[in-house]
């Protein structure tokens, strides 16, 4: 039985006897209200990158020399395990080091279609508009959605764009679970032409209108991904795509290669390892005055860290002469400034 990050509490894997990774990383102290400033004084340990709350779910957006940081906010207290999760956030940088939070651009309630649970997300530019697609559970229809919200600005503030779902959980029939309509992932490919992934356990792509708010043909089920549990993200590189995805549980992440964004995808191995102290994995890979970076997150802050807890880290990400990528190292010491 496949176990996936949005079915079980704590006890419940322990009982399946999957277990819990137990990498240690060190967290680094504490920052000022809005800035990250580790690096800074302390070279070595700039991991995770946001100290000051729990951040998880990384999607990230270059646009006009800044990078933009979009993440899930978890709030769980201590004893609960399992998520809790209300309001996505944002920050900015310049350099990939020192980060700005901006205030929380977008809540659940905004969404007057949804029950709760601000999950995974990402954050896209068209035509001078963003459009923020996020996962939630929906008030009416069993299971979880996926809904788009719009902003003329990357901070924000974001408004529901529909008024209404995107995606629901009758739309796609290929699990029994309620929870397989997660993770939205979503490009404009060099022609135009935009799209969305997304899924758990079983991973799903369709088109959107020009609108970004529609879909624009059929659902399509992709096949060949080993041991997809959910969290693609799909990116392109040169003359290749990349489709990565949370792999296993507990998740590592894995990734495969396609000359289109249509397939078939060719499934290439790992790009990371568990990552410490957190059952799940989800990662962002974008490119950035001249470096490729994913952003990842993992359980390692010191007070109250763990797989409900977590927290977003960067590092470098290596491409091989073939396209291919090389397996990424997860350190403490994060990321130089970039210039």
């Amino acid at each position: 039985m496949l176990f996936t990050k949005r079915s079980y509490s704590v006890t419940a894997v322990a009982i399946a006897g999957l277990g819990f990774a137990s990498l240690a990383f060190n967290a680094c102290s504490s920052v000022k209200a809005t800035h990250n400033t580790a690096g800074v004084h302390d070279t070595l340990q700039r991991n995770p990158v946001i100290k000051n709350k729990y951040t998880a779910d990384p999607a990230a957006m270059v646009y006009k020399d800044k990078v933009y940081l979009y993440t899930g906010h978890d709030v769980a207290p201590p004893e609960k395990n399992f998520y809790e999760m209300h309001e996505w956030l944002c920050f900015s940088s310049s350099d990939m080091v020192n980060w700005t939070e901006h205030p929380s651009p977008l809540n659940v309630k905004e969404f007057k279609w949804a029950r709760d649970d601000a999950w995974a997300s990402q954050v896209i530019e068209h035509n001078g508009k963003f459009y923020w697609y996020v996962a939630v559970e929906h008030a009416t229809i069993h299971g979880k959605a996926i809904g788009v919200a719009v902003s003329d600005s990357p901070t924000g503030p974001f408004k529901d764009a529909r008024g209404s779902a995107i995606i629901t959980n009758d739309m796609t029939t290929d699990t029994k679970i309620s929870w397989d309509d997660i993770d939205p992932s979503v490009i404009i490919d060099d022609d135009g032409q935009a799209y969305l992934f997304w899924g758990n356990t079983v991973c799903y792509y369709a088109k959107l209108k020009a609108n970004m708010t529609e879909l624009d043909g059929p659902i399509t089920k992709i096949n060949g991904l080993p041991h997809y549990t959910e969290a693609p993200w799909i990116h392109k590189h040169g003359d290749w795509y990349y489709l990565s995805y949370a792999y296993q549980f507990p998740e590592k992440l894995a990734y495969a290669m396609s000359k289109s964004i249509n397939g078939p995808w060719e499934f290439k191995g790992l790009l990371n390892e568990v990552a410490g102290n957190s059952n799940t994995n989800h990662q962002a890979i974008i490119d950035f005055k001249g470096k490729s970076y994913i952003v990842y997150h993992n359980g390692a802050m010191q007070t109250n860290g763990g797989s409900f807890r977590r927290s977003v880290c960067i590092d470098y990400l290596y491409y091989n002469k073939d396209g291919s990528i090389k397996k990424v190292v997860m350190t403490t010491e994060g990321v130089q400034p970039a210039k």
